[in-house]
């Protein structure tokens, strides 16, 4: 009996130890891959450059290298990212964030951007999405219809989900039947490009990407009417890929939430005051908008 008590504990120790080893394996990191999304009017140079201070930051916190991966230009590429393990940290859109959980659940937003005040977006954590036209063009929605639209990207949030959602419950009508022509330009900049080259007749863009145009001298506060305007929909969240480990998710909040100061230069080039923490709460109206479609 003694003897089969002592093999029942060693095999428990010895499956504990294995379990344990295992979970410790796991934990490994050798170094931090972030991605994206795309911005066409940066390359990765440029990006990677406003995004030093924060990956140093990460480096020097975590002991290891960490730097940003190279996507194609599209949405879906940073999505394919980190679902697959191939980014282990994502900046996504609302949207594409809760694209990327619907494929793997572990996907974990756990911070965003407090964005400085615009011309278009109230300071704070929520932006919208505007539907643009050129000045004096049209003077109201209903003028639209049988015009054509400018999208950005099928996963944008401000530029196709919330569009689809809650604009074609305003007009009763799907976008594609209530305008004569929706194209997908790519990019919030490039559908804001087609409209002021008036190879479309309006376009929906994020508020914040609007800003930044005129910010950048682009455009200027007359250059757009602006025919409609979305509910606030809360800020782009960075996330865990599903292959992070506990401490290394907590060694990650503490670095990029302590002593923001450091992170000056960072947030000054995303237009931003501050990095806040945020949850699956944030997003769950977007969520049931989406499962609603």
């Amino acid at each position: 009996m003694r003897a089969n008590w002592l093999t029942g504990f060693l095999t428990t120790s010895l499956m504990t130890t294995v379990l344990t080893t295992s979970v410790q394996a796991q934990c490994i990191q050798r170094s931090l891959r972030v991605a994206i999304i795309p911005n066409t009017t940066k390359p990765l140079e440029v990006l990677r450059r406003e995004y030093q201070p924060l990956l140093e930051r990460l480096s020097t916190s975590l002991k290891m290298p960490v730097d940003l991966v190279p996507t194609s230009s599209s949405y879906e590429s940073v999505i394919d990212a980190v679902v697959s393990g191939g980014a282990d940290i994502a900046w996504l859109g609302p949207a594409s964030y809760v694209m990327a959980s619907q494929r793997d659940p572990r996907v974990e937003p756990f911070a965003s951007l407090t964005i400085s005040p615009g011309y278009f977006t109230p300071a704070g954590n929520h932006y919208q999405s505007l539907l643009l036209t050129r000045r004096g063009t049209f003077d109201q929605v209903q003028a639209l219809r049988g015009a054509q639209v400018a999208l950005s990207d099928p996963a944008s949030t401000s530029g196709s989900v919330v569009p689809n959602f809650e604009f074609s419950a305003k007009v009763t009508q799907p976008l594609t039947r209530f305008f004569s022509s929706v194209v997908y330009a790519g990019s919030h900049s490039k559908a804001l490009d087609a409209l002021l080259d008036s190879r479309v007749d309006a376009a929906f863009v994020a508020s914040v990407e609007v800003d930044a145009y005129l910010n950048n001298g682009r455009i200027k506060r007359d250059t757009f009417d602006v025919l409609w305007r979305s509910d606030p929909i809360y800020y782009s969240p960075y996330v865990f890929s599903g292959t992070l480990c506990p401490e290394m998710k907590d060694q990650i909040r503490t670095a990029m939430f302590s002593n923001q100061s450091g992170l000056s230069a960072f947030l000054k080039s995303q237009e931003a005051t501050g990095l806040v923490p945020v949850s699956q709460a944030q997003y769950e109206s977007l969520l049931q908008m989406m499962q609603a479609r």
